[in-house]
Order: C-alpha cells, then sequence, then structure tokens
C-alpha cells in the first residue's frame, strides 16, 4: 500500500471540532498502536489563522494580526484530506510525540514550540496557502 501520509504532508480535517483545517502530518502510525488500533496520524494545525494585513497599518497591529492558534491531535486517517502540498518541518518534529498527549504540561510546551515555528515561516512569507482560510 501507499503511503500517503508522509511527515511534512499538508492535510485537511474532514470531521470534528477542527473540520475544514489545515494540518501537517508530524507522525504516521499506518499499523496504529494498541490504544488505539485504527491507522491514524500525529497532526500539527492551524485553529486561528493570521488575519489580512495591509500597508497602512502600523507595526503594532501588524504584529497582532499575524498571531497564529495552532492544535495538536491525534487524527483517524479516514478524517483527513491530503493534499498536494508538503511542508518542511525540521523544527516540528522532535516537538511532538505520543507521549505528548498524557500530560498536559507537555502538551502546552508542544503548541508554544509549534505556534513559535508557524509564525517564523508565516512572517518569512513561505507556505502562503497553508496560512489562508479555506474558503468553500
Amino acid at each position: 500500500m501507499v503511503k500517503i501520509y508522509k511527515p511534512g504532508k499538508v492535510a485537511v480535517v474532514l470531521s470534528g471540532r477542527q473540520a475544514g483545517k489545515k494540518v501537517v502530518v508530524i507522525q504516521q502510525r499506518d499499523e496504529g498502536t494498541k490504544e488505539r488500533p485504527y491507522p491514524h496520524a500525529i497532526v500539527a494545525g492551524i485553529e486561528r489563522y493570521p488575519l489580512k494585513v495591509t500597508k497602512s497599518m502600523g507595526k503594532k497591529k501588524v504584529a497582532k494580526r499575524s498571531k497564529v492558534k495552532p492544535f495538536i491531535k491525534v487524527v483517524n486517517y479516514a478524517h483527513l484530506l491530503p493534499t498536494r502540498y508538503m511542508l518542511e518541518l525540521e523544527t516540528l518534529k522532535g516537538s511532538v510525540n505520543g507521549d505528548t498527549f498524557k500530560e498536559p504540561s507537555q502538551r502546552e510546551d508542544a503548541k508554544k514550540n509549534i505556534k513559535k515555528a508557524f509564525e517564523e515561516r508565516y512572517a518569512k512569507g513561505n507556505n502562503r496557502w497553508f496560512f489562508s482560510k479555506l474558503r468553500f
């Protein structure tokens, strides 16, 4: 079977609270695990996208509107729609793993690392499509 969800693959969540949000796959588990016996992926996505910025806005307003609110989640493959896009995620790989979800403080630390990485990437202007809302 062809592996579609490789680390770095951008996908769209189809159901649940984050339905319609874009995510990037951090780890894939094609065979499942003991507690989750179905194929799933650990993903990091954007819960609140950055807002539009114009030239006439000041630095303070631009900084406020450029913020990103991330989320991390374990998602069944059946609830993901793969896209053709890939994201390089050298900074994200070590921040989230299977044990991150057991302890709330670890989860918060992982979210902070992801937020920092996403905001840096957004500020550089890389991957514009990933940081724009889905319109449908």
